[in-house]
């Protein structure tokens, strides 16, 4: 089968199923284009303009995610997966992100409405400088791996299944729509906001 123009071959061994994965001879270009898409949502999150408390952290039409959650949910989902699969620590404790923002761990999925709206903070310098160090682990992550390793099947629970490339495309479009909706948020006349 083929996904994400990565070949899977699917074979049994043993009573087991065993992956083999072939890349494109494209690993360069694709490699610029992961590492250009990562940069995006950081470059977004910057040009928000200073927001107020207020504004960082209301709840427009009652919905449980402000501006500030999704910062905050950003940088979280980034870290917590890039560790997981680099083997490292997150940057969260690793550059004290937790105690600077004084923010729960929790990775925000999940979380109910209650959970949602008790995330609140007045350092949208923050909240950006964590999102933006999530980020650089994960470029970081990406020049260390080859095509072998972007290739390589992490995941089985999904039909096809999850390669490291395309987990990784996952995490920095989850990112890219997260700023996204902070941008159109801040954009809201109501929050009396904008971006640059």
């Amino acid at each position: 089968m083929k996904a994400d123009g990565i070949m899977v071959k699917v074979s049994e061994e043993g009573g087991r199923k065993v992956y083999s994965v072939k890349a494109s001879k494209s690993y360069a270009v694709g490699m610029d284009m992961l590492i250009d898409a990562a940069s995006r949502p950081v470059q977004a999150a910057r040009d928000l303009l200073p927001l107020s408390s207020a504004q960082l952290n209301a709840h427009p039409l009652g919905h449980a995610n402000s501006i500030a959650w999704l910062l905050w949910h950003t940088g979280r989902q980034i870290d917590v997966q890039v560790a997981a699969l680099s083997g490292g620590v997150e940057v969260w404790e690793r550059d004290g992100f937790g105690k600077r923002l004084g923010l729960s761990a929790h990775i925000g999925y999940g979380m109910s409405e209650d959970e949602a709206r008790a995330v609140r903070s007045d350092d949208q310098d923050g909240l950006v400088a964590y999102l933006a160090a999530a980020m650089d682990s994960l470029i970081v992550y990406v020049r260390q791996l080859s095509e072998e390793d972007l290739a390589e099947v992490i995941d089985t629970s999904y039909d096809p299944p999850v390669t490291r490339a395309v987990r990784l495309v996952s995490i920095v479009d989850d990112a890219a729509q997260h700023v996204g909706q902070a941008a159109y948020l801040a954009g809201m006349p109501e929050l009396g906001a904008g971006v640059s």
